[in-house]
């Protein structure tokens, strides 16, 4: 059995380094985990056209694994599908956006959101309002770059860290969460230069998911 995770977008780049963040979680799984990227889709999901375009595409995707699925992993942070799939799917379904958040909550008390752009602040806002969450959130502040801009790493990393430390400094953030998958490699170094908890979506998720598996096997 196999624990899939779904990138909705067509981006290698952005797959391989999902695939590189949950590596080491490998060891330990007792599950395979694979990365898959969605061919119909954009190579960045940076608007709601993007999320809601998606869906169906990523449903039809996920009818072909179920046979062969422990779980599945939406590796998008604005979870496109996420209920259709719970609803499609006899297995477990989570998405990374709300995985982080959850994940958030254990770590501190008030979260700061890097998102890349303007527009997806809005999205996250409706997220966390819907899950009763959201006076939680310190602040969400764009790093300002595209999906396809992530892979430029010194400009990346500079942008991180500037605003990085805006959440923590300004707004009180005591804990950090990367509004993308396609953020996945900076998580570590990022942390390191700002001294408080940095959460990677994909691995957030990707540990609920192992976490579900387990208590399955306890049934």
């Amino acid at each position: 059995m196999t624990l899939h995770i779904l990138n909705p977008n067509s981006s290698r780049v952005v797959t391989d380094g999902i695939d590189a963040a949950i590596d080491p979680m490998r060891a330990g799984a007792g599950v395979d985990i694979r990365c898959h990227l969605l061919p119909e889709g954009p190579a960045g999901i940076e608007t709601q056209a993007h999320v809601d375009g998606v869906v169906l595409p990523l449903l039809a995707q996920a009818r072909a694994l179920e046979d062969e699925a422990s779980a599945f992993v939406i590796a998008c942070f604005s979870d496109p599908g996420l209920a259709a799939l719970r609803e499609q799917s006899a297995r477990p379904v989570l998405g990374i956006g709300e995985s982080a958040y959850l994940t958030a909550l254990t770590l501190g008390q008030r979260f700061g959101i890097l998102s890349i752009k303007r527009g997806s602040v809005a999205r996250h806002i409706k997220t966390l309002g819907a899950m009763g969450i959201l006076d939680r959130l310190a602040a969400d502040r764009p790093i300002d770059l595209g999906v396809a801009e992530l892979s430029d790493e010194t400009r990346t990393r500079a942008r991180l860290e500037e605003v990085g430390a805006k959440l923590r400094d300004a707004d009180g953030a005591d804990v950090l969460i990367l509004g993308c998958a396609g953020m996945a490699g900076y998580r570590r170094d990022l942390q390191q230069t700002l001294g408080i908890p940095v959460i990677d979506p994909c691995q957030a998720a990707t540990a609920m998911a192992l976490g579900r598996i387990a208590l399955a096997r306890c049934d």
